[in-house]
């Protein structure tokens, strides 16, 4: 049992660990915004996380590798919402202030960190050869105790992420702030323009 849920565990870390949209979101959360709130964004970011985890470990990757008009409307609107995200980053980098972001909006905080994990059709593709590929490998009553380590390193990961920059974030001045959101915002951007040329090109 401790064997494979180790083995999950260190997958999932492995797996969540790059630098990707779902990270740098949190990152940036954590620097605009009070730990309190980073951390709920942290929070909402495992639950969605680990929601996609568990639709790939049983196989929902096949049917948006099959489904040409689910794939398709995935890569639009993803592309189209995580655009626009990134795009908001690069603007605020200019409006960043000595002032800690309270903004409260759970609604918006829920919508952005499901549209960063959902809306994104490769990682869906690819968790799903990398998870269903294990789960394939597995006894199968041992697969609970894999996909539970795969949820303890999302969970393990994203919080550890959003209380580490909260700690640091006071040694940064209003200089570096921008340049990281400039940066996480570029790539998010991007990235949601690679989607979008997917969609239309590919």
């Amino acid at each position: 049992m401790l064997k494979y849920f180790a083995q999950g565990l260190l997958l999932g870390l492995s797996y969540v660990a790059p630098i990707g949209t779902q990270n740098l979101y949190v990152i940036n959360s954590a620097i605009k915004k009070t730990r309190l709130k980073a951390l709920q964004t942290a929070l909402i970011t495992v639950v969605f996380d680990v929601s996609l985890a568990a639709a790939c470990f049983f196989g929902i990757g096949f049917l948006i590798d099959k489904s040409y008009l689910l794939r398709s409307a995935l890569l639009l609107i993803g592309g189209s919402i995580v655009t626009y995200i990134g795009i908001r980053l690069i603007k605020a980098s200019s409006e960043v202030s000595d002032k800690v972001d309270v903004d409260n909006s759970l609604i918006k905080i829920v919508t952005t960190c499901f549209v960063v994990t959902w809306f994104n059709p490769q990682a869906i593709i690819d968790g799903s050869l990398l998870l269903g590929g294990y789960k394939a490998s597995l006894p199968q009553d041992m697969s609970k105790y894999f996909i539970l380590g795969v949820c303890t390193a999302s969970f393990v990961w994203f919080t550890s992420l959003a209380s580490i920059i909260s700690t640091v974030k006071h040694s940064f001045n209003g200089k570096v702030i921008r340049i990281i959101n400039v940066i996480c915002g570029l790539i998010i951007t991007i990235y949601g323009i690679r989607l979008l040329y997917t969609f239309f090109f590919d």
